[in-house]
């Protein structure tokens, strides 16, 4: 069976024009089941709502009726607790049904607050523990590379995230096994529970951590789409290391009130907030 990304784009729209749309509609859905469940984690939604739209919508291989296909390339959500923008994406992309978002966190949904890969199809492993996705990655990644499996392995963190020593450890062995078709994308917001992550545990300079530890390392624009395709759209069999682009984005990006702002964190919208956020989300 082959494997594809997305539905091509419709007559008149290129592949950018679509994933703008994508991010959009991911964002407005998220933003909708935090608000009639009351729980959630929206700014992180809302940062990573680009860098998932583009990974599904546009350099990912998969089939949601094969989710389990073996060449199937293969994505790990670690910043776990922002599963508003995940499902919603994981739906759109074909998964499950969209009306199941209604279910979000309501009790035995299998909808929950961390994505759990025995509930949904799409999931690859229950994250939400901060600093477990990225070890997970790089297991599959050398299980590819044993196999000579041509997936690819793609894992978001958030860059509070990075204060986990879990994860330094597994990039350690990501560059020393040289897994060129490893991506991790960091969710460079800034932001974290609390505070900004630089008053917290300083990672600045966060590229060169990475390239000391033997990663390619690209720093973009996480909402700029035409650079998000470029970048996780590129071959990996042009590279001899793992790939690490830190995607500069905004906690809450699309919404006046709650961009760049530590309470969004998680925070969940008044109805007020919620008609607000709408008529800015278009």
């Amino acid at each position: 069976m082959s494997l594809s990304t997305a539905p091509a784009p419709a007559p008149g729209a290129d592949r950018i024009d679509m994933v703008r749309a994508r991010a959009l509609s991911i964002r407005r859905s998220a933003f909708t089941m935090v608000h009639e469940a009351q729980l959630g984690h929206p700014g992180g939604d809302f940062s990573a709502a680009d860098i998932l739209a583009t990974l599904y919508f546009g350099v990912m291989r998969y089939d949601p009726k094969e989710p389990r296909h073996p060449d199937r390339d293969r994505f790990i959500m670690s910043k776990g607790h922002c599963t508003g923008a995940f499902y919603s994406v994981l739906a759109q992309a074909g998964f499950f049904p969209e009306t199941q978002l209604k279910t979000y966190m309501q009790p035995l949904s299998m909808l929950n607050g961390h994505p759990n890969r025995n509930y949904l199809p799409g999931i690859e492993t229950n994250t939400g523990p901060l600093g477990h996705g990225l070890p997970v990655a790089v297991g599959i990644a050398i299980a590819g590379k044993l196999s000579a499996r041509t997936y690819r392995t793609f894992v978001l963190t958030g860059d509070g995230e990075l204060q986990e020593g879990s994860n330094w450890e597994a990039a350690m062995a990501a560059g020393h096994h040289r897994l060129n078709r490893l991506t991790v994308i960091v969710d460079r917001n800034r932001l974290q529970q609390g505070a900004r992550t630089e008053e917290t545990n300083s990672l600045d300079p966060l590229d060169d951590k990475w390239r000391a530890f033997g990663f390619h390392v690209e720093m973009i624009d996480g909402h700029d789409h035409g650079a998000l395709l470029d970048v996780l759209g590129a071959d990996p069999a042009g590279r001899d290391k793992p790939l690490c682009v830190i995607a500069n984005t905004i906690k809450g990006k699309g919404v006046s009130f709650m961009e760049d702002n530590v309470s969004w964190h998680h925070g969940v919208p008044t109805d007020e907030q919620f008609a607000q956020a709408m008529k800015e989300l278009i």
